[in-house]
């Protein structure tokens, strides 16, 4: 019996702290639609490794229309559109990887599932974490809504060693503030978001400038769009 009884207390320690984990964990995401994240992990990891941390805070009105249109024309064209989950260019990449070599596999994730991934999770390719994004994405969608998932994005994306967010990496690349980019400007900052330590803007590849060139192309097609022109609007 008193085995069964602290059995029985255990159990119940485990559920109270699983659903303080998760009240906790639902607490802070309600109160980021308003306060930007402090720090993430993967700025946790940035000053682990050594590589320093860069990182300014601005309102999506502060942006500038020109690295919102190109950061949606780079990464994720159906933003406006979709729930958090491009379906059809999941499909595709599972294919792809299925036939790849493992040496290079392709991603799928909106920019409202690397959103919820920066903000509350870490980097990983486990069924656990993903279920955990999925998870966090559905939520920010519900209670952030597109705005304000496309301004933390752009505040806590990595755009560099150690550089995180628009603003800091405007100043880092061209010493100006993310509102005075050119569409040139912010497409070389959206050319290099895939694997930013890796790309290096200053010294660019034949590949990234021909990235550079499609992204501008993409960001002229967009600029017509009105469900683009409504995300990236200050009202």
């Amino acid at each position: 019996m008193a085995k069964k009884k602290k059995q029985n207390s255990i159990w119940r320690t485990i559920k109270l702290f699983i659903l303080f984990l998760f009240l906790s964990n639902l607490t802070y995401l309600v109160v980021c639609k308003w306060i930007n994240p402090p720090i993430t992990t993967i700025m946790i990891q940035s000053l682990i490794k050594g590589n320093g941390l860069k990182r300014t805070s601005i309102s999506k009105a502060a942006m500038g229309k020109n690295i919102q249109l190109a950061v949606l024309s780079s990464e994720d064209q159906l933003f406006p559109n979709h729930n958090g989950f491009d379906f059809d260019a999941i499909q595709k990449a599972i294919q792809f990887n299925q036939k790849s070599d493992f040496k290079k596999i392709k991603g799928a994730s909106t920019i409202s599932q690397q959103t919820a991934k920066n903000v509350f999770l870490w980097n990983g390719r486990n069924w656990f974490r993903k279920g955990l994004e999925v998870y966090h994405t559905l939520l920010i969608e519900w209670i952030w809504g597109k705005k304000r998932i496309l301004e933390v994005y752009l505040n806590i994306a990595e755009m560099g060693k150690g550089i995180f967010g628009i603003e800091a990496a405007s100043q880092y690349y061209f010493k100006k503030r993310a509102i005075d980019l050119t569409k040139s400007e912010a497409a070389w900052i959206a050319t290099i978001l895939p694997n930013p330590i890796k790309y290096d803007l200053k010294n660019p590849s034949p590949q990234l400038t021909k990235k550079h060139l499609w992204i501008l192309s993409q960001m002229n097609n967009l600029a017509s769009d009105s469900d683009v022109n409504e995300l990236i609007s200050n009202q």
